[in-house]
């Protein structure tokens, strides 16, 4: 059975204004003294903070370990009268957030310069395993076109400065102002790939491999593919559905893909991230045009047999149910803020699930 692994970005927030707070030394050594499964980690900036599992092979091992390090997580926010809030942008900023020390992220915020104070943006990550490094190729060519539904339904950014910024995945729009985001192209071979990323590197654009931002990309850590287009998720249910649908489309090798044009997929990326579920987007299998929901529903009956291998089908079934019935992230924290203001989103963020007022 192939193996996962998921990493969840979480942005700390003052409980009670809910903009960016920095975590401190204290809270973050007792928080990597609980690491047992998994490891929590700093991230980019120093009011983020990053969880990331060990590979697991079965949605129980990944949903026991997502548990656990959302709990230390959460630990160490309540420490320091914070909010481990799981969305992909904050509430409101100050923009006074620093980037946390290390030789790595010093080269990119130097690069980055004035983009770093408004990248306060947090993911998913989704790695599936794959030996073989061609395979890996053909992989993330056959994952490509899959990148605007993935997002439509998982949207979870509504909010920019205080305000509904009108878009379902505010983080997508600020993530495409970096180089090399959002779609990548149509590889050959593992030797154009590599060669891509050459160019891109004696370009300038990017300093190293691992500074690509690509929504799908091959790991340069270890032997996966790796989906990077999501927004952090609420809830542990939306972060494993996620995850379970990427493992089974990377691993859906005889699904037919229609070759579709990269500007329509950057297109249908971004219409995803303005309207959600209620976009129209790309036709992966038939490069037609049609609503979300729709091809929501073809998917899930092309990849129904990798699923029902796996284990999964019954849950992915009825988590794309629950999307459909109570909304992505982005709606639900729009209804909560719509009905309870900053109390309702802090509540939705310590929950983890739908504000029940």
């Amino acid at each position: 059975m192939a193996r996962f692994g998921i990493e969840e970005e979480f942005i700390l927030l003052d409980e009670r204004s809910l903009v960016p707070v920095a975590s401190n030394d204290s809270a973050r050594r007792r928080a990597a003294e609980q690491n047992r499964l998994g490891k929590v980690m700093t991230e980019y900036l120093d009011c983020q903070i990053e969880c990331a599992t060990d590979p697991v092979s079965s949605r129980e091992e990944a949903d026991l370990q997502i548990r656990h390090l959302r709990e230390i997580a959460n630990e160490l926010a309540q420490s320091q009268a914070a909010i481990a809030a799981a969305s992909g942008t904050p509430f409101a900023s100050t923009r006074s957030s620093s980037v946390f020390p290390s030789a790595h992220y010093d080269v990119v915020a130097n690069h980055l310069r004035h983009i770093t104070r408004d990248h306060e943006v947090n993911g998913l990550h989704v790695h599936i395993e794959l030996a073989d490094a061609e395979e890996r190729v053909r992989a993330l060519n056959r994952s490509r076109a899959w990148l605007p539904v993935l997002l439509a339904l998982t949207g979870n950014s509504p909010f920019a400065d205080g305000l509904d910024s009108g878009f379902s995945s505010w983080r997508s729009i600020v993530i495409r102002r970096l180089p090399s985001s959002w779609c990548p192209p149509r590889f050959h071979d593992l030797d154009d790939y590599r060669a891509r990323i050459t160019q891109l590197i004696d370009l300038g654009a990017v300093s190293e491999a691992v500074s690509l931002s690509w929504a799908v990309r091959i790991s340069e850590r270890f032997p996966t593919v790796e989906v990077r287009i999501f927004d952090a998720q609420l809830s542990t249910d939306d972060t494993l559905l996620a995850s379970l649908l990427t493992r089974a489309l990377v691993l859906a090798d005889d699904v037919p893909v229609a070759s579709v044009e990269h500007d329509a997929i950057d297109a249908s990326i971004w219409t995803a991230a303005r309207h959600g579920t209620a976009a129209r987007v790309i036709d992966p299998m038939t490069g037609e045009i049609a609503p979300t929901w729709d091809i929501a529903g073809r998917m899930l009956a092309a990849i129904r047999p990798v699923l029902a291998e796996l284990g999964d089908e019954d849950y992915v079934t009825s988590g794309l149910d629950r999307i459909r019935r109570d909304g992505t992230g982005a709606e639900r924290q729009l209804r909560a803020y719509e009905r309870d203001g900053v109390a309702g989103l802090r509540h939705l963020y310590r929950a983890g699930r739908p504000h029940e007022g």
